[in-house]
């Protein structure tokens, strides 16, 4: 049997020479060696959304791979492709190094400097464990064998500018439309999405941040199944607990997310830490949410700013919706994009709170009235960012608004939910002044 091999090494001369031992390997076919975390895992999940007898038997990951650590990076792989056998390359051979190696979920270890014995026999051990998963997983077996879901994140350039009211009608949008969804509070210290979907749940994100393996049932126990079919993850009562989680941690229940709902929607609120730093670096989706004035287009730059030298996320991959939007407003949408360097959506939410109020303060966010040109907007921001199924949107109760919205405005910027013109020509609405919290 042939085994596909596939190196992770960032160093030029380190993937030369695994290169050479692997191309003596008896039956062994090795792919070219990538060069860093995020190319192995874009790698893998291309080759997973082909088919699962695509992936690679055995991945090879190197001790200086970046910018993921790598036994970070196996623990993601181990868990989001649970098929293929990783073996780490190290020049540290001690206990505890292994112990954590194995912890990660890795299937071997090599030294360096590299032997061919030693390799040949880690990669076959490795091989033979992943054709017995794939004779496992054929056989029926309910096990989540794909690429992994997809994650949005939701941060506020700063308070009060409406994050958490777009993250749940996001989730909302997208369970709606026929996908599995979950929702995460990683607004750690201030978190509100139970205050908004009037939930009470004991467990939250922290008895999840000291388990070194997320097993499906540990996560369930942590998950609340609420009424609208979403599963939340919510922060902890106790804001000084948030500590508790770290970059790590958020990494590992990210990942373990991805592999059981296919849209993971992640409030990080407007405060910057390591967990929901780790959580926008992994995100498919980095929604940065600001209103259309002076102090949060400042903090909405500040923090793409900060995020570029922390090298979490380029302002140019950050999408970033303008809340409150009203037609006289003299920072507009394109200035914005300007100021920001980020794509700013098409879909613009209108200032109206007043057709929110009622909802926010019962805590039944998720009743809200389908007229409302706030949730239309919202939910057509869904479609934009492409996290709903329009296959099945006909089928929904109110899913038309996704479906008209999503691209209806494409190339009129922030006209969705625009109030009317009086007769007067005024142009100015009602609830012109206000807007979602």
């Amino acid at each position: 049997m042939t085994t596909r091999i596939l190196p992770a090494v960032g160093d030029l001369d380190a993937a030369r020479s695994v290169t050479t031992l692997l191309s003596q390997l008896p039956d062994a076919e090795p792919a070219t060696p990538v060069g860093d975390s995020t190319q192995l895992i874009d790698t893998l999940a291309r080759l997973a959304g082909e088919a699962l007898d695509e992936l690679p038997e055995v991945v090879l990951v190197h001790e200086r791979i970046g910018p993921v650590p790598a036994l970070e990076l196996i623990r993601e792989v181990s868990l989001r492709f649970p098929s293929v056998g990783v073996v780490l390359i190290t020049a540290d051979a001690s206990p505890n190094l292994f112990a954590n190696a194995m912890d990660s979920g890795a299937r071997g270890l090599v030294t360096l400097p590299l032997s061919y014995e030693e390799l040949a026999n880690r990669v076959q051990a490795a091989a033979q464990w992943s054709a017995g998963v794939r004779r496992h997983l054929t056989s029926g077996n309910d096990v989540f064998t794909g690429p992994g879901g997809t994650v949005v994140t939701v941060t506020g350039a700063k308070g009060g500018v409406g994050a958490t009211v777009t993250a749940i009608q996001l989730a909302l949008a997208a369970q709606a439309s026929g996908n599995t969804v979950a929702l995460v509070d990683m607004d750690l210290q201030t978190g509100d999405i139970a205050s908004f979907l009037d939930v009470q749940f004991r467990r939250s994100l922290v008895d999840l941040a000291l388990i070194t393996d997320i097993s499906p049932r540990v996560l369930s126990d942590a998950v609340f199944s609420h009424s609208t079919g979403l599963a939340l993850l919510l922060a902890p009562g106790e804001g000084e607990r948030g500590e508790e989680v770290s970059d790590r941690s958020a990494r590992q229940i990210v990942s373990a997310l991805r592999t059981r709902y296919e849209i993971v929607v992640i409030d990080c609120g407007c405060q910057m830490n390591g967990a929901n730093a780790a959580a926008i670096e992994m995100a498919d989706v980095a929604l940065l949410v600001t209103t259309p004035d002076v102090v949060a287009v400042r903090g909405a730059k500040r923090i793409v700013r900060m995020w570029e030298r922390l090298q979490i996320r380029k302002a140019e991959e950050t999408v970033t919706l303008v809340n409150r939007f009203t037609r006289n407003t003299e920072i507009q949408p394109p200035l914005i994009q300007k100021i920001t360097g980020t794509r700013v959506a098409s879909a613009a939410v209108p200032a109206n709170f007043k057709e929110l109020q009622a909802s926010i303060d019962s805590g039944r966010l998720h009743e809200l009235d389908a007229k409302s040109t706030v949730k239309q907007a919202l939910w057509g921001l869904a479609g934009e960012l492409g996290i709903v199924k329009e296959s099945a949107t006909a089928k929904k109760s109110g899913s038309a608004l996704i479906k008209r919205n999503s691209g209806a405005f494409k190339n009129d910027r922030g006209s969705i939910g625009r109030p009317r013109r009086r007769r007067d020509g005024s142009g100015r609405g009602p609830g012109d002044s206000e807007g979602t919290r």
